[in-house]
């Protein structure tokens, strides 16, 4: 695809962005916004698993403290400015995912997984367990969570932007999905980007070269777990509570599952994963609780019929077909 033609699919997607967010209704909005929390959350781990080739089993924990980092600092009466809160949250899951990463990334492939699973699940433990006192003498968290979260307005110096109303809180959530997509292209296209690219290859020949192979995979899993933690503050504003479930293995599988749709390989792949399963699970449901069923049918389609998800197939059909006009034709 051309330089100008990918320009022009992003303003038109920017566009229609947009547009949903001052005209559309209520039930587009939150559909909408819970794509692009999932696209958060799948751009960021993607880095991890489609980038650098670590799977991980335990990033529900680090969206499990964006929500909860907000949470508390709400309920504690410390801040209720969400960006604050957003920055408490993304703070206490880079302190979490140096702690945890600072074990799993000595190791790769199903130990590295495993080690994520295990200490993924000690802390849907620990929050499944543990309850807060807060000033008035309520008891929140345990498996309740923590409820009540409120949108109160941000606070930029000379005046405040409300996000109460879901069409104003949507333009919240775009703006941090657009900073999101920015960062990651950036991140992945840098000398950065290319040695974590370098480690999935070849991680003798990484070595080799001089990169420090332990440290690379340490940042990029606390770059991860950020976008994760992002992701989850945004999604206890939305829902005005923390769900417990957030930090439980089956959730960490949501962005593997999005990137194994989408395209693991390709930057756009997590993007196009994160309609698809949005969408069809809220289809499904509408006919079955069972939509695991239906979605796992959906997924080996996509799996068997497109080897590198959906936006591989389209990457490598649009390379056949420039390849067929640079050379006059099929051969």
């Amino acid at each position: 695809m051309e330089r100008w033609q990918t320009w022009a699919v992003v303003g038109l997607l920017a566009a229609l962005l947009v547009a949903i967010g001052l005209f559309a209704g209520r039930f587009v909005h939150y559909l909408t916004i819970r794509v692009m929390l999932l696209a958060i959350f799948a751009l960021g781990y993607n880095l991890l698993l489609g980038r650098t080739g670590l799977l991980s089993f335990g990033h529900g924990a680090f969206y499990a403290a964006g929500a909860y980092g907000l949470g508390l600092l709400q309920k504690y009466q410390i801040t209720t400015d969400p960006v604050l809160g957003i920055l408490g949250g993304l703070a206490l899951a880079a302190l979490l995912a140096v702690i945890i990463g600072f074990f799993c990334v000595r190791h790769t492939a199903i130990y590295f997984a495993m080690l994520t699973l295990a200490f993924g699940m000690m802390v849907f433990s620990l929050i499944w367990n543990l309850r807060f006192t807060i000033p008035g003498g309520q008891v929140v968290g345990g498996d309740d969570g923590l409820v009540g979260i409120a949108r109160e307005p941000i606070n930029l110096l000379l005046f405040q932007l409300p996000i109460a109303k879901d069409h104003q809180f949507y333009f919240l959530v775009l703006f941090c999905f657009a900073l999101t997509v920015l960062v990651i292209h950036r991140i992945r296209s840098s000398s950065f980007g290319l040695v974590l690219a370098g480690i999935r290859e070849n991680e003798q020949r990484t070595k080799f070269a001089g990169a420090s192979v332990t440290h690379y995979r340490l940042a990029v899993f606390v770059i991860s777990a950020l976008f994760a933690a992002l992701a989850g503050s945004l999604g206890a504003l939305l829902e005005s509570n923390t769900d417990v479930h957030g930090a439980h293995w089956s959730h960490s599988a949501e962005p593997v599952l999005v990137s194994l749709i989408g395209g693991l390989q390709t930057f756009t792949g997590p993007l196009a994963g994160s309609v698809v399963f949005v969408v069809l699970r809220e289809i499904i449901e509408r006919f079955t609780e069972q939509w695991m069923l239906g979605f796992g049918i959906i997924l080996l389609v996509v799996i068997m019929g497109f080897r590198g998800g959906l936006m591989g197939g389209i990457e490598k059909y649009l390379a056949r077909r420039h390849s067929e006009k640079a050379g006059g034709g099929p051969s």
